[in-house]
């Protein structure tokens, strides 16, 4: 096991990690490495790393296969390599910024979007609110590609300001990229500062998350797992999605960076009901606002999705989780998952866009994110009584 607490915040919690010595969590630990190495063996993804914790220690941490499929290239680590985070950039930096400055007084969530965005205007746009963007019930198209219309980002801007509704606003939730796009120009507009600046000063830097940002520099590329090809040759650094290029790398939607360590600082925050290692980062009322379910919003808190699917359809966070769990994932192979009812989070990176094997990866990957979902609480639960998922 790669342990990586090399942070002072983080080296209490050494002890949590040498208990994977015990029979049973070692057994544990077996499980975990076959369900991500099966990942592998069937080409979804070269690499992965996955971090299993609780609000206050850490249960497992371990890197595993490749960069790249090239068995010469470096072996992921839990605390260095650093991964394209996709879609959970709408949780990490988008909503959190949005959180932070709802719990300050300065956002409205029930606040049209359009007092904060004039070009917000047409049809039914008026009656969209800032929530409506958070919990997907906006009323916009899940996603266009703006990347095959323009290069440029001041006409993409355009773009997505045209858009109009297809669904009422509040009427119902259909996941968008568009509303985080939206939201990400809210955040903007309020701050008075760029998304990257913001989410860097509210929330990397309070959370001790130093390895996280958008645009990362050269000098890092080798830490980088790489999410995409470009002409034979592995792409690392560069945003894989290709509309966040299109609005130069920072985007509500895509285009931060982070390892896994950093993810783990972020669950355990959400865990500890807003608390951070140098005291409280967002109240827990606000906390509460933002893990509301509306009438209309389905599976969708606001910013986070939920284990509620369909009859008989495969949840991508297991069947061992909770009710209470929220959590979201990216388009490169990334997870993040929170359960409070077991005090348990789940990080696992992976980069999936990088040339697979699989012919179906996105599908196959989602029974790869279950069933490493399902023994993370096994490995949590083990000892605490009787049954599959023992009660603690």
């Amino acid at each position: 096991m790669v342990a990586f607490l090399k942070s002072q915040s983080f080296l209490p919690l050494l002890a949590a990690l040498t208990l994977a010595a015990a029979p049973a969590a070692a057994q544990s630990g077996a499980e975990v490495d076959a369900a991500v190495r099966a990942g592998i063996s069937r080409g979804i993804y070269p690499g992965a790393a996955v971090i299993i914790g609780r609000r206050d220690s850490l249960l497992y941490a371990r890197g595993y296969g490749h960069f790249t499929w090239d068995q010469r290239s470096p072996v992921p680590t839990p605390d260095s390599t650093i991964w394209d985070l996709a879609s959970i950039t709408k949780i990490v930096s988008t909503m959190s910024a949005a959180m932070r400055l709802v719990d300050a007084g300065k956002l409205d969530l029930d606040a049209p979007v359009v007092k904060y965005l004039p070009r917000f205007t047409g049809g039914l746009k008026e009656q969209v609110t800032v929530r409506m963007l958070l919990d997907h019930t906006s009323g916009l198209k899940s996603f266009i590609p703006i990347y095959q219309m323009t290069r440029s980002k001041a006409k993409a801007t355009s773009i997505l300001y045209d858009q109009p509704l297809t669904r009422p606003p509040g009427d119902s939730a259909v996941y968008s990229d568009l509303n985080a796009l939206l939201l990400g120009f809210v955040v903007e507009k309020v701050s008075g500062t760029s998304l990257d600046r913001f989410a860097g000063r509210e929330i990397f830097a309070p959370l001790g998350m130093k390895e996280t940002m958008f645009k990362p520099p050269r000098k890092l590329k080798k830490r980088i797992a790489p999410s995409g090809m470009w002409r034979g040759q592995p792409v690392a650094g560069e945003v894989n999605d290709q509309n966040a290029v299109v609005f130069g790398g920072v985007a509500g939607h895509a285009g931060l960076f982070s390892t896994a360590a950093d993810l783990a600082r972020y669950a355990q925050v959400w865990l500890r009901g807003g608390m951070g290692s140098g005291g409280r980062w967002v109240s827990s009322g606000t906390m509460a606002e933002f893990l509301s379910r509306g009438a209309h919003t389905g599976s969708r808190l606001l910013g986070w999705d939920t284990r509620e699917r369909a009859p008989g359809e495969l949840s991508l966070f297991g069947d061992l989780t909770s009710d209470a769990l929220y959590g979201h994932t990216g388009f490169t192979g990334t997870l993040l998952w929170v359960d409070p009812s077991r005090d348990l989070f789940l990080v696992f990176l992976t980069n999936r866009s990088f040339d697979p094997k699989a012919a179906e990866s996105v599908k196959e990957l989602r029974a790869v994110r279950a069933a490493v979902s399902d023994v993370a609480v096994r490995m949590a639960s083990r000892g605490c009584g009787q049954g599959p998922v023992p009660p603690c």
